[in-house]
């Protein structure tokens, strides 16, 4: 099985900065993205950032110039800067390994997972 083990989240005040990190572990034979996703009060879970094994980097418009995402995926880990941080971007933050192969899996199957979510809070 692969876990997938977020930290870094927490309150912060308007215009402030957070670091996220996650980490995956397990029988993982290679993955192909990971990123972020957020769900705030009310809402569906969307998007903020993906980066894949070969660099490439996406992100919503709502935090591009804001949030920076890094990592290694070949290493399993990836982070998410954010910076000048507004109350719209209150959320819980979940982790998300894109298209991973195992070893203990059948072959030719990918699958992808979530970690559990950390909360990010912006208010004053």
């Amino acid at each position: 099985q692969v876990q997938l083990v977020e930290s870094g989240g927490g309150l912060v005040q308007p215009g402030g900065s957070l670091r996220l990190s996650c980490a995956a572990s397990g029988s993982i034979f290679s993955i192909y993205g990971m990123g972020w996703h957020r769900q705030g009060p009310g809402n569906k879970r969307e998007l903020v950032a993906t980066l894949t094994s070969g660099g490439s980097a996406n992100y919503a418009d709502s935090v591009k110039g804001r949030f920076t995402i890094s990592g290694n995926i070949a290493k399993n880990t990836v982070s998410l800067q954010m910076n000048s941080l507004e109350p719209e971007d209150t959320a819980v933050y979940y982790c998300k390994a894109d298209r991973v192969r195992t070893y203990s899996g059948p072959i030719g199957t990918v699958d992808d997972y979530w970690g559990q979510g950390t909360q990010v809070t912006v208010s004053s």
